[in-house]
């Protein structure tokens, strides 16, 4: 009679606490045992999906197949106990060693290696980087760590134990790319400081034993050609890249530096080529993340909007309003920043059933620090209840508020 054993795929570590598994050894004349871990599944995987580049570790709970309780065992090096681990397209025999003496746990680990005719001569990183496609050869078996599988980015790993002829247990995991991100550490840093670009992206792990490194563009207001800086991922297998700008005022962009002035937006890019389904493996996707050079100002706090007011044509303070008196509904505006601001200063007038009878803007853009004195005209034509709105936005076409709204109660009579 042929032993049964469960196969389940995890991606932890390939020593395995024993009580991770309800265990039920077979006893004398009771026939063979059947285990399931505590999900319930015979399979199981630490994630649904993996990267084309990914390491995939497999345990199998087989504690019939613990011949010698002193010694470690091995399984999938027989005809009795086979294993085999695929992708599309290729497979490779494998054999797995017991955590243990005497624990009926057996691992091991596969890795993928990508498939290097996908981004061709490019590479995924434009410069010709690619994954190596590498597929073990095995005599006669591979395992149970050294096996490589090639793997595209719409593709699945399979684990196979064919434990009679007739029978055979499998568990299958996707692959798929990953929509990578980019971010600042900070959302400002001084002028002079350092900063740290963040790239999160599983499929630019393309060696899982070593650190990979790719470059990516930043630039600033001051220097928009910028520089390309060079990303290197935190740790082997991580996929969290990083990299460091050296703020500067006085010297030109160059290496790892970038010429800012105080104030400035500095921007860094990441183009995506590895995108998932249903993009094709030729699309790519441009992302970017934004810090800022110098003391950063929240964003309703970079122009102060005060005073607002009621004037006459001849520039004085009201406090009622006739019907068919042109007045100025005005207040003082400020630029908080240390750089030129564009603006879009807009008056929206509505009467008491809160339906619009006025809207009107001017543009412009004010110095460092400046203060103005703006408004904008109307023309009451009948008898009422009045709000005015004050906004102050970077532009029409961009109405991003610089500074809270005021609002104003007119009476007209």
């Amino acid at each position: 009679m042929k032993k049964i054993i469960i196969i389940s795929i995890i991606a932890l570590c390939l020593v395995i606490p024993q009580n991770v598994f309800s265990q039920t050894p077979s006893q004398p004349g009771q026939g063979i045992s059947i285990s399931s871990n505590n999900s319930g599944s015979p399979i199981q995987f630490n994630k649904k999906i993996f990267s084309w580049t990914d390491r995939v570790y497999i345990t199998i709970y087989a504690p019939d197949f613990n011949s010698d309780p002193n010694i470690v065992d091995e399984i999938g090096v027989t005809t009795d106990d086979k294993i085999t681990v695929s992708t599309s397209g290729n497979s490779i025999p494998y054999k797995l060693v017991e955590t243990g003496p005497n624990t009926g746990i057996f691992g091991g680990y596969v890795t993928l290696t990508g498939d290097p005719t996908l981004k061709g001569s490019t590479g995924v990183d434009g410069q010709g980087t690619n994954p190596t496609g590498m597929l073990s050869t095995c005599n006669p078996v591979c395992g149970p760590t050294n096996g490589f599988l090639p793997s595209s980015n719409n593709d699945g790993v399979t684990v196979s134990f064919e434990y009679n002829r007739d029978t055979v247990v499998t568990g299958s995991g996707l692959v798929h790319w990953n929509t990578g991100t980019i971010q600042w550490l900070q959302p400002n840093y001084p002028v002079g400081s350092q900063a740290t670009v963040q790239i999160t992206d599983p499929d630019m792990n393309l060696n899982p034993d070593a650190v990979d490194k790719f470059d990516t563009n930043v630039w600033s207001d001051s220097d928009s050609g910028g520089i390309k800086l060079a990303m290197t991922e935190t740790g082997a297998n991580t996929g969290v890249f990083q990299g460091t700008v050296y703020f500067t005022t006085d010297l030109s962009s160059a290496g790892s530096r970038l010429h800012v002035s105080s104030g400035d937006t500095v921007t860094a890019e990441y183009t995506d080529t590895t995108l998932p389904l249903p993009h094709s493996p030729s699309d790519q996707q441009r992302i970017t993340a934004t810090t800022i050079a110098g003391t950063g100002i929240p964003p309703l706090e970079q122009v102060s909007s005060s005073n607002a007011k009621i004037l006459d044509s001849s520039g004085n303070f009201l406090s009622k309003v006739k019907v068919n008196q042109q007045i100025q509904i005005v207040s003082d505006v400020t630029n908080q920043e240390t750089k030129d601001q564009p603006f879009a200063y807009l008056v929206q007038i509505q009467d008491n059933n809160g339906i619009t009878v006025s809207l009107s803007w001017i543009t412009g853009s004010m110095t460092p620090r400046q203060t103005l004195n703006l408004g904008q005209s109307w023309l009451p034509t009948s008898a009422g209840t009045y709000t005015a709105q004050i906004f102050v936005w970077q532009s029409i076409a961009a109405p991003n508020a610089l500074s809270p709204p005021l609002a104003l109660q007119i009476q007209v009579s």
